[in-house]
């Protein structure tokens, strides 16, 4: 429960400083003098950043939730086994393998 808790937690602050972060980067580019054409040239090229950002962040996410199945999986599967094998023990049956 404490895990559970830490993660979200964590996974609540990152979210929160990177809006902070493309928050105050959008405050810089319209706050600084520059021409039209400029600011959308900087804009374009903040979203296309932001965008790359965004997919690797997505991307590892994928991977850690499919890791995190695998290994879910694999202990639901041991945890099953354990139980069969105690409870054929308990009941004087050999375990089958």
């Amino acid at each position: 429960m404490t895990q559970e808790v830490k993660s979200s937690s964590t996974g609540t602050i990152l979210m929160t400083f990177l809006a902070g972060a493309a928050v105050g980067a959008v405050v810089v580019a319209l706050t600084t003098p520059k021409s039209g054409p400029e600011l959308c040239g900087d804009l374009k090229r903040m979203v296309r950043r932001t965008k790359r950002k965004a997919s690797g962040l997505a991307e590892d996410a994928t991977e850690a939730w499919d890791e995190m199945n695998k290994r879910t999986a694999l202990a639901v599967s041991d945890l099953q086994r354990g139980v069969a094998d105690a409870a054929a023990d308990l009941r004087g049956i050999p375990a089958s393998k």
